[in-house]
């Protein structure tokens, strides 16, 4: 997918409009994670280096079109403002005279943020009033937020329709990195997928399958195919709508699909959890699987190890509780000791990965969880697709 970049338009001492993924975790008023915000620095850095006005807009969480003080961004701009060294000034608004004076008094090189965009219920109908009142902020705009092209929002798809329109570094990077997974991959291609939504994966599966040399399944995903074997999984994760689609993926995929071989089962999900660890087919009817078990997680290891690229999206079990942690770290571990291309699909993955101490181990971490999935299951991503060829 060819897309101009931010290096193919000219943006010099011109108003740039950027969408930015600051979609950041937060407890109260503080950012727990500040990586997505890190990530579009380079796009940022470069527009003040070529003495651009820059007008960063973004959502955080769902406010669902009303304003809720307590989904704002000034705390983004505060660390963004850390980050750049340099002022960001936080507008009140999106849209409004006020925002119209105060992009009119932005300085060559200054960077403003407008307020949650998604404040307006116009933003997620990509209203084309409400697009082209962002749209007439700027004379050029640049999308960097990957996270959010599975949208067709206002931001993300319908200002691109009123300016001229690139990439931003970070997309470019999302882009070459999955796409090259998808079309050119080093092999052996090796795909793991997990969490806990079988009907989620469906779509990635059926893209992957003729792509790939051996695709890994852990998380509770994979219960639905081990019971689609005749397993007994006990109270495991199941989703009995997608039991006939698992077992016709598993007679078409042949010995393509690595799925555990051992299970750590317990009777309740808790930090404090007493587990054991049982064959893949011997799970009690009392009990339920809650990660990959050690022989798994052998077989796992020795997989992606003789990979030459490496997708990750789902981890391997109820990783945020310490019994449940080791399947989803051994994952991490391995790819972190490959000899290969190794890429994790956003969303909890990126977040264990970032938790264990791994992510800078990686080739790539992708900041999208909900568009790395659905580029990989082959799908036109929005605001992607609009962006000028």
């Amino acid at each position: 997918m060819s897309k101009k970049t931010v290096r193919d338009i000219p943006v010099t001492d011109k108003k740039v409009l950027v969408r930015v993924d600051f979609n950041v975790p937060m407890k109260g008023k503080e950012i727990t994670d500040d990586r997505r915000i890190r990530m579009a620095l380079p796009t940022i850095e470069f527009l003040i280096a070529k003495n651009a006005k820059v007008i960063l807009m973004s959502h955080l969480g769902r406010p669902d079109g009303v304003k809720n003080p307590d989904l704002s961004l000034t705390p983004v701009s505060k660390r963004l403002s850390e980050l750049l060294g340099k002022d960001v000034k936080q507008l009140s608004d999106v849209i409004g005279p006020e925002v119209e004076k105060a992009v009119q008094e932005i300085k060559q090189g200054d960077v403003v943020l407008l307020e949650n965009v998604r404040f307006y219920p116009e933003e997620e109908d990509n209203d084309p009033v409400f697009a082209a009142k962002l749209a007439s902020l700027g004379e050029v705009f640049i999308n960097d937020a990957f996270g959010s092209a599975h949208r067709a929002h206002a931001s993300t798809e319908g200002v691109a329709h009123d300016l001229p329109s690139a990439a931003g570094f970070l997309m470019e990077k999302e882009l070459e990195f999955l796409g090259k997974a998808l079309t050119n991959p080093a092999r052996p291609f090796v795909s793991i997928l997990g969490g806990a939504k079988v009907a989620d994966k469906i779509p990635v599966i059926e893209n992957l399958l003729p792509k790939v040399d051996k695709l890994i399944i852990g998380g509770g995903m994979a219960f639905t195919f081990l019971k689609a074997k005749g397993y007994e999984i006990g109270k495991s994760l199941l989703d009995e709508k997608s039991l006939e689609l698992c077992m016709d993926i598993l007679n078409r995929a042949g010995d393509k699909i690595a799925l555990p071989v051992d299970t750590l089962i317990t009777d309740e999900l808790s930090d404090t959890a007493k587990t054991e660890v049982v064959i893949a087919n011997a799970i009690p009817a009392d009990k339920m699987g809650a990660d990959i078990g050690p022989e798994t997680r052998k077989l796992f290891t020795e997989i992606i190890k003789s990979a030459k690229t490496v997708v990750w999206n789902g981890p391997m079990g109820v990783f945020e509780m310490t019994p449940f942690a080791e399947g989803t770290r051994c994952i991490a571990e391995a790819m972190a000791e490959a000899d290969a291309i190794t890429i994790v699909g956003g969303g909890d993955s990126a977040a264990a990965v970032e938790q264990m101490g791994f992510a800078d181990k990686m080739s790539h971490i992708s900041t999208g969880g909900g568009a790395s999935l659905e580029f990989l299951a082959g799908d036109v991503l929005p605001g992607v697709a609009v962006l000028q060829d």
